[in-house]
């Protein structure tokens, strides 16, 4: 496969991967929220919940650690493409 083709295909993927990790990170992010700020009074009351704050958290970063690997692996497929120089950028 062309070199340049191919790192247009990552820079898709990458973007793909990107747009999937949001959610994460805005469940990490409430999870945080509904465990450290809430203090019983938050916006949205199931976020009083613990047992919810707790599989936000968790939820939020397993997609969060995937995204990353996943986003890690094809930076260096990318970098050894641009080191081979296959490609202008």
């Amino acid at each position: 496969m062309n070199p340049e083709k191919r790192m247009k295909e990552i820079d898709k993927k990458i973007l793909m991967i990107s747009i999937i990790n949001l959610p994460g990170a805005i469940m990490f992010g409430l999870g945080l929220y509904a465990k450290f700020a809430v203090n019983g009074n938050a916006f949205i009351p199931l976020l009083n919940d613990q047992r919810v704050a707790d599989a936000l958290l968790v939820i939020g970063a397993v997609i969060m650690v995937w995204g990353g690997y996943q986003v890690f692996t094809l930076g260096r497929e990318k970098a050894r493409l641009v080191r081979e120089g296959g490609g202008l950028r």
